[in-house]
């Protein structure tokens, strides 16, 4: 075989191959195709002898892997092992996190065939008329009170009378149920809200956002004591208190699992009585509301090495709220990424 016709059935081959993979073409289907293939490069390819041999040998292979028990035993097993040898395991946390929440429609979006009938079943979500009202009203007048300039280049934070309006209004309690005193809003209804101020400010958006999304009240209502839900949910619905989340560092972003913040409990003196508490070595960075906060909720790895609360003594990804005034606690200025501060 001259190199034209080498390159002329490298060519076949090769597309081919392509357009089976890209067609996601059943495994059984393509070794016919290939196999019929190879046949007429046989007869009319006038190969060498070596390399007609290569390639039926190979062709034996691709064969035996539609076998599934050959292909299970002696190549999946075998792929995953080394998976398995050369990745680091996941945690408990992890593996928890994995598997919370669902898939609803996105997973049809993956199936390469989705169903449409799912998602136009579902039926278009509406706000209520007190949920418009307030879209109407209050975040309308805040926007109009909101001059995205001095924000940005003069002021670097909100005016006071836009703090006090959005505290006024429960711009921070959306997503706290009415008997704390929050407005207890659908997600559609926040992110209406969310959607409309941004439009005026991209401060005053993570401002409102934070309390409504990563702050502790959604820890609180989630996992929080009575005791807790009582005391801090109406103060932070009222904008008494004004949260931020710490979890971003400088060495692993915001991810959770790779943050190197640590927590570990022991038993000490706090305000003068004996108790069991954490000490806490933490560094973290572009944390929104910070410096204008009053609670921070702190994520860290908690270690009990002593075993002074349970049996265990690695317990994970953890999450604590801290007072800022907090001794120990320290607390920088506004960062200013992109003229934006927050």
């Amino acid at each position: 075989m001259g190199l034209i016709g080498f390159i002329f059935w490298t060519l076949v081959f090769f597309t081919t191959l392509v357009v089976l993979c890209y067609k996601a073409v059943e495994l059984r289907t393509a070794t016919i195709a290939i196999g019929v293939l190879l046949l007429i490069f046989t007869i009319f390819g006038d190969p060498g002898n070596i390399f007609l041999a290569i390639e039926w040998v190979m062709f034996a292979l691709l064969v035996s892997f539609n076998i599934p028990e050959i292909r299970r035993n002696y190549v999946s097993s075998q792929i995953l092992k080394f998976y398995k040898a050369v990745l680091p395991s996941i945690s408990q946390t992890e593996k928890e996190a994995i598997d919370a929440g669902g898939i609803w429609w996105d997973g049809e979006i993956f199936s390469g065939n989705p169903n449409w009938e799912v998602l136009r079943s579902n039926p278009k979500p509406q706000l209520t008329k007190e949920e418009q009202d307030f879209l109407d009203g209050p975040v309308e007048e805040v926007c109009q009170m909101t001059d995205n300039w001095a924000v940005n280049h003069r002021d670097y934070d909100l005016p006071e009378e836009v703090w006090d309006f959005l505290k006024t209004k429960g711009f921070f309690s959306m997503i706290i149920p009415k008997k704390y005193g929050g407005l207890e809003f659908s997600p559609l209804a926040v992110a209406t809200v969310m959607s409309k101020i941004t439009t005026r400010s991209g401060v005053l958006n993570s401002t409102v956002g934070v309390p409504n999304s990563l702050g502790p009240a959604e820890l609180l209502l989630h996992y929080g004591t009575t005791e807790q839900k009582n005391e801090l949910l109406p103060k932070l619905a009222s904008g008494e208190e004004i949260p931020c989340f710490a979890l971003t560092g400088p060495r692993a972003g915001s991810d959770a699992a790779a943050m190197p913040d640590t927590g570990v409990v022991c038993k000490g003196k706090f305000e003068g009585k004996e108790i069991i508490g954490m000490k806490l070595n933490f560094n973290k960075r572009y944390i929104t509301l910070a410096p204008v906060s009053t609670l921070v909720g702190l994520a860290f790895k908690l270690y009990d090495p002593d075993h002074l609360i349970g049996e265990q003594s690695d317990y994970g990804i953890t999450c604590a709220l801290i007072p800022s005034k907090t001794k120990g606690l320290e607390i920088g200025n506004r960062h200013l990424p992109l003229g934006i501060p927050f």
